[in-house]
């Protein structure tokens, strides 16, 4: 085994490989960019280097496990993971490279390659045809539509469309191959049978450099949104036993076809509704997966040890007829973005943190802290959640349980869209599918966030919040405190509470920590409330009798609450200060904000420009994601401060629009 093993990764990968070489006594290495110098894995680590050219420095990699005496490098999954010539590199320096040989990666990195070589060893393979040796219109012909065009290279769902006629297949060839060129820089395509009610399961494999090669069963991950995994368990819910031996016999079959050694996926998609199909095979992935932890909680293997051992040249310490699995295990991904508003990209300052103890049953793999900068640089994953259980439902439960208990403050997260999706009636039964989430999404966002406005009890307890900062602010003078207090009945205070699509107004009467009354605007119901603040952050809050726990923060005049997986950023609005405008941005008052953190990429107006409602003005991109920010009304471009190439955070204002008159 090695002594000192380099990382080169970030976040909750890096942190969770630091962990198993902390286990085994080695010394481990962090690289970091210089956004995440202050990052935990950074601080987690026995020697942090940094890395001018960021991740994809090659060289400042290599040079870094050289200059700090490291034997081999772990490169987690994403950036250097799948590269061929970084594996190749290490090689040159006398670096051990924790993966597959990089004829191996090779192999597999090309799809038309890939098919071919996994169906001369016997895997079944959609049917279709590729590029050059196929014309793609007349194989669509024959098998049939609807198809799937894809791009030959890359992944990540990046140029995949379905094309449901011959008709659509012109434009549809067209536009991936656009994608294609611009993603990978190649923009050979192919064109595979569309498969209905597809549900995408996935094998993983481990094999040693002595020709030993097993697989550690499945895992489905059938619940996507844009080709991108959001929940992944272990076993399926659809396969029986002989099913799940032929899929993992062709898994072996495919990983050995191309010599591999190390920890593998490689990937099926399975039609829903015929029970019993061994599935097509459709790619591999050539590196240790996201949702590794799932088939860990089931066989109780360490993948990232295995991974190190095999690398250091020992056999598996198993055969495949010891595998054993047990129970059942589902994962979910935390990421900072907003699924009420289109799922765009979110970011800011981690202000409070909560996640659920490592206890019996749940593990969470978790790439931040409190005061952790959530930026647009890198994929928008913070943590996964993960849950083990006797069965199925109990492991559901655990991990609702989790997530129950998971608060991020600072950062709209998909938490609460998590736990809507968990309790969807077809995900609890195990009637999964790929298009599962687009096809109920109107519901799920209903189950996750109801109509959009703060629940009742979250709108007192803000309200109370702020009033209880005003009696701390009025100090000792007790004519300063803001308690109402006059001859005769005593006034009411009333806030009106911001959030990002609207306001309501709350009246507070008698000081909260000693005792108060609360009552929504307009309303002549009154509640008898109180307000405590403890020692953690949290605020206990009670309100007729009924109490709850929040997390609270403060971010400038805003206060975060969150509980059971929500978190509400709310501002107090002032009435007459344009500056303070509840819901600035929408279409009464003309400024124009960013809908995420991100950068500016293109500006298609300037300042006195007449403009109609609904015209792009800019686009910003964030994580890979475009978004056009479009004119709230007719009028004229007052003012531009958004510049192309310009980092921008999320509501930060990019231009105002006046109407003509105005201007």
């Amino acid at each position: 085994m090695f002594d000192t093993v380099l990382v080169a990764n970030r976040g909750e990968i890096a942190l969770r490989v630091i962990r198993t070489l902390r286990r085994l006594g080695v010394r481990a290495v962090a690289v970091y960019a210089d956004a995440d110098a202050g990052a935990r894995h950074v601080a987690d680590a026995d020697m942090a280097v940094r890395l001018p050219g960021g991740y994809l420095d090659m060289e400042g990699v290599v040079a870094a496990a050289l200059a700090t005496g490291a034997q081999a490098v772990h490169p987690g999954y994403g950036f250097l993971a799948e590269n061929a010539a970084f594996a190749r590199r290490c090689a040159e320096a006398g670096l051990v490279f924790a993966g597959p040989p990089p004829a191996a990666m090779e192999a597999m990195a090309d799809k038309i390659r890939a098919k071919a070589t996994v169906a001369a060893a016997g895997v079944q393979v959609v049917p279709g045809g590729a590029e050059p040796a196929d014309d793609l219109a007349e194989a669509a012909r024959a098998i049939g539509y609807p198809v799937l065009i894809k791009p030959s290279a890359g992944g990540g769902g990046k140029g995949m469309l379905v094309v449901r006629s011959p008709e659509e297949l012109p434009r549809a060839l067209e536009s991936a191959r656009r994608t294609a060129a611009a993603a990978f820089g190649d923009d050979t395509l192919l064109v595979e049978r569309f498969v209905a009610n597809p549900r995408h399961i996935e094998i993983q494999v481990m094999a040693d450099a002595h020709g030993h090669v097993v697989h550690l069963g499945e895992r489905e991950c059938s619940l996507q949104r844009r080709h991108q995994k959001i929940v992944e368990e272990a076993p399926s819910p659809l396969l029986d036993d002989a099913t799940r031996a032929a899929m993992g016999a062709a898994a072996v079959r495919a990983a050995a076809a191309v010599g591999y050694t190390g920890a593998g996926t490689v990937e099926f998609i399975v039609p829903g509704d015929e029970p019993g199909h061994p599935g097509y095979f459709i790619e591999m992935n050539t590196r240790l997966q996201v949702e590794h932890p799932v088939t860990e909680l089931v066989t109780g293997l360490d993948l990232v040890e295995l991974q190190l051992r095999v690398a250091a040249g020992e056999p598996l310490p198993f055969t495949q007829d010891e595998v054993r699995t047990r129970g059942h295990a589902v994962e979910a991904r935390v990421y900072a973005e907003d699924p009420a508003h289109g799922f765009l990209p979110t970011g800011g300052r981690v202000l409070a943190l909560a996640e659920p103890d490592a206890s019996a049953g749940v593990r969470v793999d978790s790439g931040i802290r409190a005061g952790t900068v959530v930026g647009s640089d890198y994929d928008p994953m913070l943590s996964k959640v993960i849950a083990w259980g006797p069965d199925r439902p109990a492991a559901l439960r655990r991990l609702d349980a989790a997530l129950r208990d998971t608060t991020v403050l600072g950062v709209t997260t998909n938490i609460a869209f998590l736990r809507a999706l968990l309790a969807d009636p077809a995900v609890v039964a195990g009637d999964l599918g790929t298009g599962l989430i687009d096809d109920r999404l109107d519901a799920l966002l209903a189950a996750a966030y109801g109509p959009g406005e703060l629940p009742w009890d979250v709108r007192a307890a803000a309200a109370l919040v702020f009033q209880d900062d005003l009696v701390a602010a009025a100090g000792d003078d007790p004519w300063d405190v803001p308690d109402g207090w006059r001859l005769g009945e005593p006034a009411w205070t009333t806030w009106i509470l911001a959030t990002r699509d609207r306001t309501t107004g709350v009246r507070v009467r008698g000081l909260p920590a000693a005792g108060a009354e609360v009552a929504a605007a307009g309303s002549g119901e009154v509640s008898r409330a109180r307000l405590a603040r403890r020692a953690d952050g949290e605020v206990l809050v009670t309100l007729d009798g009924i109490s709850r726990r929040y997390a609270c923060a403060s971010d400038g005049r805003a206060v975060w609450l969150g509980r059971d997986g929500h978190a509400w950023a709310i501002t107090p609005h002032v009435a007459g200060d344009p500056g303070d405008q509840a819901g600035a941005g929408g279409a009464g008052d003309g400024v124009v904000r960013s809908p995420m953190p991100g950068t500016v990429l293109l500006v298609k107006v300037v300042p006195g420009e007449r403009v109609t409602e609904g015209q792009p003005l800019l686009v910003v991109e964030a994580m890979k994601m475009e978004h056009t920010v479009t004119a709230p009304m007719d009028g004229v471009v007052a003012e531009l401060s958004a510049r192309a190439g310009r980092p921008v955070d999320m509501d930060a204002v990019l231009a105002v629009v006046r109407p003509e008159e105005e201007s």
